[in-house]
């Protein structure tokens, strides 16, 4: 049989073909730059509010209040980005190691660790098996040198 008689019924294939394959591309790109914005916006979220948090502690009158005023901080950051702040732990170092943090001229450093939940994943993933990304985040602030009377 000659080459030019072969049949070629492939008409109306070729949109089955580009359905086919672009869902099979589309859904893992589209879940991918979901995942990304999700970790990005957790990102964000933990280094805002380990700043913002810096920033508050070093404002509080005793140590107490200076780290009620950084949880508050880091609930209202976290929020503003829509990550909840249930999963987040928040660590408190002074130095140079004084009595209190809150002593002239000493540093605060506030770290916020956060577990960055991946879109569309059931919760009982994360807490089963740990279907997260961690993420921390760490800033320092300094105590004013005309902080307090004494």
């Amino acid at each position: 049989m000659p080459l030019s008689k072969w049949p070629t019924d492939d008409e109306g294939s070729a949109s089955l073909e580009f359905i086919t394959v672009g869902l099979l591309m589309l859904v893992p790109l589209v879940y991918l730059v979901l995942a990304v914005a999700s970790i990005q916006s957790a990102a964000l979220a933990a280094e805002g509010a380990a700043r913002q948090a810096a920033r508050v502690f070093v404002l509080g009158e005793t140590d107490a209040e200076a780290r009620e005023m950084a949880i508050r901080a880091v609930e209202f950051a976290l929020a503003d980005h829509g990550v909840p702040a249930d999963s987040v732990q928040l660590a408190v170092t002074c130095s140079p190691q004084p009595a209190t943090c809150l002593s002239r001229g000493g540093f605060v450093t506030v770290e916020i660790s956060i577990v960055a939940a991946l879109p569309l994943a059931p919760p009982f993933l994360s807490t089963a098996f740990g279907a997260g990304v961690p993420l921390q985040a760490t800033a320092t602030q300094r105590v004013s040198r005309f902080w307090g009377s004494g």
